[in-house]
Order: structure tokens, then C-alpha cells, then sequence
């Protein structure tokens, strides 16, 4: 990786990967307390169309590489040693021709929606385990820079597309949180829309009473929700083990009295999706559940 591939990446996902999320943010901005340091108040932005940042109580900012430097305190060489070791899906949606992480308005036309019924699709969905639950998802055939490509589509509550297969994961539309809601006073929050589904197939396992549900599609919109918690009296909370997913249940917890961090299920994997893949679910899944 050099420093022009580095820098391309989003600087949200860069941020992600340190297990820093933002304060508030708009489809043109964020806000983010200071990497660097301990603040109080959000003094680090990003300017999203430009990919770069600049941090208002030390008056300085730049690209991926010259944040990197900053926060590793090393040189662009040992920045780019770092990058390599990373697994930023913006970079590695680049290898795939004429596909970005997310895509403006102006680079994608969506051309058909339909019920899943593409073969390769309903394998996909079979291999990750999920292909009972198709009445959640759409056949998205879109086109983009002049090329027809087809996905798994999961949609958000801007009306926008997380588009999954094997080879793709990007966001055509506005990026945003999905929301099933049953009227309850029960909340149930997952990172991605695989986790989701993964969740719907263990379900019938449990002796519970139906919840809303909200998927983030990213931990970075975990923001958007902040202010929709009050209203449940119970929070279960099932993101990734990672950093990112360690912070985003801290930002909550502080946020809810009553959330619950409900990763223990899955603590030898790295999400749901991937604990439900390799592992037989049965009786003794919904006595842990329910513990």
C-alpha cells in the first residue's frame, strides 16, 4: 500500500479501526473528541467529501497518512507498515473495478428491486446461514460507471442500500441505520445486517416477547441513535469484538442504564454471523441465551 491508496480510504473507517466514533455527524461532516488527547468537548472534524481532517484545539489537520503519523508518533513508512495490517473494507472495495464504499447520487443508477431469486445470491445466503430470512432483502440490479452489476440489497431508513455478495460491499444512497420496530419497549441493536438475520434464526429459541430492532449498517451511525434510547425500558446490544465494538457498547451504556452488552454468547468469534456459521444451533443455544 502506498500513501495515495492509504489516503483514499475513508478516514471514518480509520477512525473506526482505533475504536473512535463521532459525536454527531451529517452527511457532510463530522465531529469526533480529539484523538490525540483527553477533551470534553468535539473539537476533531472531518470534511467527508474531501477525506481529510482538521482538529480545532491544536489548529492542525491533513490526509490519512498525516493523522497516522500523528497518532503513531512514527514516520510515513512505519504508517504504511501499519495500514497493511489492517482490513479496511474501503481499500479493499477498490479491487473490485468501478466499486466504492459508499457512492453519491451521481455515480449509480438503480435499475430493478425484486424478491431473491438469483442462484449465486441464495447460495451466498445459504453459506452464511441466513437463507431462510430473504424477507428481509431485495435483488438490487444497479448500474454504475457504465457497468450492470447485481447484490443482496438491505434497506435503511433513507431509503438507501447496503448491497452485499461475495465480492461487494457498498452503500448506494444515503448511508443509515434500519429500523423494524412492534411497538415495544424492548430494543435490540446490531452492528451489520447479517448479524441481524443471524439473530432472527435463533430467535424461535428464546421465550421472549418481540422487541424493535435497529441495525446501524455501520458502528459510526451509532451516533444517530443516541437520542431514541430513552424510550426502551431494555437495550441488548450485539456488535462486533472488536475495538470499535467494545467502544460503541460503552457509548451506549452510558447513554442507557438499561443496555446490555449480550456478546458473550458469541465471544470466541468475531460477530454473530460468524458464531451462528460455526456452530450448530439447538436447546442448549436458547439455556445460554436466556442466561
Amino acid at each position: 500500500m502506498n500513501c495515495k491508496q492509504f489516503n483514499s480510504i475513508l478516514l471514518e473507517e480509520v477512525l473506526l479501526s482505533l475504536g473512535h466514533l463521532p459525536t454527531k455527524q451529517n452527511e457532510k461532516k463530522a465531529w469526533y473528541l480529539n484523538p490525540f488527547g483527553n477533551e470534553s468537548q468535539a473539537s476533531f472534524k472531518i470534511n467527508k467529501s474531501l477525506n481529510k481532517w482538521y482538529l480545532f484545539s491544536e489548529g492542525i489537520g491533513g490526509n490519512n497518512t498525516d493523522f497516522m503519523k500523528k497518532y503513531l508518533n512514527t514516520s510515513v513508512n512505519g504508517v504504511l507498515i501499519w495500514a497493511e495490517n489492517q482490513n479496511f473494507s474501503s481499500f479493499q472495495n477498490q479491487n473490485i473495478p468501478d466499486q466504492k464504499f459508499e457512492n453519491s447520487s451521481k455515480n449509480y443508477e438503480i435499475l430493478d428491486v425484486n424478491e431473491i431469486q438469483h442462484p449465486a445470491l441464495l447460495e451466498y445466503l445459504r453459506e452464511r446461514k441466513v437463507g431462510n430470512q430473504t424477507q428481509f432483502l431485495h435483488e438490487i440490479y444497479y448500474r454504475m460507471n457504465d457497468k450492470n452489476y447485481f447484490g443482496i440489497g438491505f434497506k435503511n431508513d433513507s431509503g438507501g442500500y447496503e448491497i452485499r455478495n461475495k465480492y461487494s460491499k457498498i452503500c448506494l444512497g444515503k448511508k443509515d441505520i434500519s429500523t423494524f420496530k412492534n411497538d415495544s419497549k424492548s430494543l435490540r441493536i446490531f452492528e451489520g445486517f447479517f448479524d441481524f438475520l443471524s439473530f432472527k434464526n435463533v430467535e424461535k429459541f428464546l421465550e421472549k416477547e418481540p422487541s424493535d430492532y435497529i441495525i446501524l449498517n455501520s458502528v459510526a451511525m451509532i451516533s444517530n441513535i443516541k437520542k431514541s434510547l430513552d424510550q426502551y425500558e431494555n437495550i441488548e446490544l450485539y456488535f462486533d469484538n472488536d475495538i470499535a465494538g467494545n467502544r460503541a457498547v460503552e457509548m451506549i451504556k452510558n447513554e442507557s442504564k438499561n443496555a446490555e452488552d449480550c456478546r458473550v454468547l458469541y465471544s470466541d468469534f468475531k460477530d454473530l454471523n460468524e458464531w451462528l456459521i460455526n456452530k450448530n444451533v439447538d436447546s442448549k443455544v436458547a439455556y445460554r441465551l436466556k442466561r
